[in-house]
């Protein structure tokens, strides 16, 4: 799929904008190294969910961010690490703010013990570049008691261009750009709702 340079600027901006639920709070942590040292690229990753029929998908992106660049099929668990807080225009920054989702353990804890996952299982964790939130994300699960937790380190829509026209673009690696397979269709049994 071949997204223009415009479009892809109009959704980050609606991104940004949209989409918020009540229980929003706590300053955001970001960071890319996780307690356990495991990394997957979105290549292994996908790699390790064929060869492993427990091996579970999270996506920790928010709901409108997945609206408009996709979903990878195979995810099993979605809840945002971080939801844009729409009532927050932050004026210096010329944006709305991220904030933790303050439901983020409890989300994933109940859709984990609803899915069976047992402690040692693979769980992979994934968010847009694999910068930011998947690593925050991996390591409350992992305190939560499980211990084969992975972040995908090139996320599903990779790492930007450094030169030429699409300079800036999210165009190299990372799950959409490998290929793999992803939609825009989001599985209603997996979408997060705020109150899941």
């Amino acid at each position: 799929m071949r997204l223009t340079m415009k479009t892809l600027l109009a959704s980050s901006l609606m991104a940004a904008t949209l989409s918020a639920g009540p229980a929003l709070a706590q300053e955001v942590d970001a960071y890319r190294e996780t307690q356990l040292g495991l990394y997957v690229s979105a290549v292994e990753a996908h790699e390790l969910i064929q060869q492993n029929e427990r091996a579970i998908l999270i996506d920790v992106r928010d709901p409108i961010e997945i609206k408009f660049t996709g979903f990878a099929e195979p995810t099993d668990i979605h809840v945002p690490w971080v939801l844009a807080d729409r009532d927050s225009f932050d004026e210096e920054a010329q944006t709305w703010p991220m904030v933790r989702n303050a439901d983020f353990e409890a989300q994933v804890k109940a859709r984990l013990d609803a899915l069976g996952v047992a402690e040692d299982d693979p769980i992979i964790v994934m968010c847009r570049s694999g910068a930011t939130r998947s690593a925050p994300g991996a390591d409350v699960i992992t305190e939560m008691g499980y211990n084969q937790v992975y972040s995908v380190n090139d996320g599903f829509e990779g790492s930007t261009l450094k030169e030429g026209d699409s300079q800036g673009v999210r165009a190299m690696n990372g799950w959409r750009n490998a290929g793999l397979p992803w939609s825009y269709e989001i599985d209603p049994d997996v979408a997060w709702r705020p109150a899941n």
